[in-house]
């Protein structure tokens, strides 16, 4: 019985977010009608494909209760360590296998420091982000490449098609398809789940915690590393401040979708980056002023976190308003 009221609440919450997502288009394309252009929805999936990389990296490591502030960071190293090899006349699979080596080395550093070092982790991977900024300025000590990079194919990422869809959001699918068999089907899912939720009696079952954690970090930078691909993909060009704008909207993503649906999953954060992403095209269609969105997205990221705070809802709890209304009736009864 209660697994099927499991059911019942996890579709409702579904129904719910699907309503919130018509509405918002809806109200967007009342306001705006080059809402829903076809130019539009392809800007709108192209930009959620690096936003939504980005934030499923993140999941992970939320997902294991910690934090990773380096993204922006790591984002302009390898963007610019990308465009240096592709600048260099390699191939432009090589490019890309060398940004991955150098975002798993980088997300290793941060969990290893971490989960075996018990470094804290809002103090270390700010750190590693702020290193990782300053040495994406020896490459070229701050100016752009572009050379070799039409030549390459990389272009091709942001142009091409598939079945009428842009490849990036292919990518994008196939990565959270693989994302969520892992975390909804395997032990390893289950792992990452458990260390989270009680790391101490998930250690007395057997789980190795600490290379979990380790794991999270690895996977959320291939994933940064994957996004600032896209992004560089789009511009044709490579900048330090590729990916500066990753941050944000990857965590405003996460908190949100794991607040509409109940918790951290890869179908949430999907939910919450589609969400985020409507937003922020929308707005920027209108011409509102990027602060002004950008503080739209702050407000949507702090009530994500009040209301996916476990420690908010027990001290609410604890204020007697959460209770169920027949136990406060019994106690005054009493």
């Amino acid at each position: 019985m209660s697994r099927l009221n499991d059911h019942f609440r996890g579709a409702a919450r579904v129904l719910g977010f699907v309503a919130l997502v018509l509405g918002v288009g809806a109200v967007f394309a009342l306001i705006e009608p080059r809402f829903l252009s076809h130019a539009s929805l392809n800007g709108i999936a192209r930009h959620m494909a690096a936003n939504g990389l980005a934030a499923l990296g993140l999941t992970f490591v939320v997902i294991v209760r910690k934090f990773d502030l380096s993204i922006a960071g790591i984002a302009a190293f390898a963007a610019m360590s990308m465009g240096a090899l592709i600048a260099a006349g390699l191939p432009l699979w090589a490019a890309i296998m060398g940004g991955l080596a150098l975002g798993a080395v980088l997300g290793a550093v941060s969990g290893i420091a971490i989960s075996y070092f018990e470094l804290p982790d809002i103090v270390t991977t700010i750190a590693v982000g702020s290193i990782c900024g300053g040495l994406a300025f020896l490459y070229t000590g701050g100016r752009s490449i572009f050379q070799n990079f039409f030549q390459s194919g990389i272009t091709d990422l942001n142009d091409a098609r598939l079945l009428g869809l842009g490849v990036s959001l292919w990518i994008l699918l196939a990565v959270y398809a693989a994302a969520w068999f892992v975390m909804s089907r395997t032990r390893t899912g289950m792992a990452f789940y458990a260390t989270g939720e009680n790391p101490i009696a998930a250690h007395f079952s057997g789980i190795a915690t600490r290379r979990f954690v380790a794991l999270a970090y690895v996977l959320c930078a291939l994933c940064t590393v994957l996004a600032v691909l896209l992004i560089l993909a789009e511009s044709g060009n490579a900048e330090t401040n590729k990916g500066a704008n990753l941050m944000m909207p990857a965590y405003a993503g996460v908190f949100l979708g794991a607040a509409v649906m109940g918790g951290t999953s890869v179908v949430a954060t999907f939910g919450g980056i589609l969400l985020i992403t409507m937003l922020l095209d929308g707005f920027a269609l209108m011409g509102v002023p990027y602060y002004y969105s950008d503080g739209v997205v702050s407000l949507i990221l702090l009530g994500g976190v009040i209301a996916f705070s476990d420690s908010l809802r027990e001290w609410i709890t604890g204020l007697g308003l959460l209770r169920p209304r027949a136990a406060r009736k019994s106690e005054n009864r009493a």
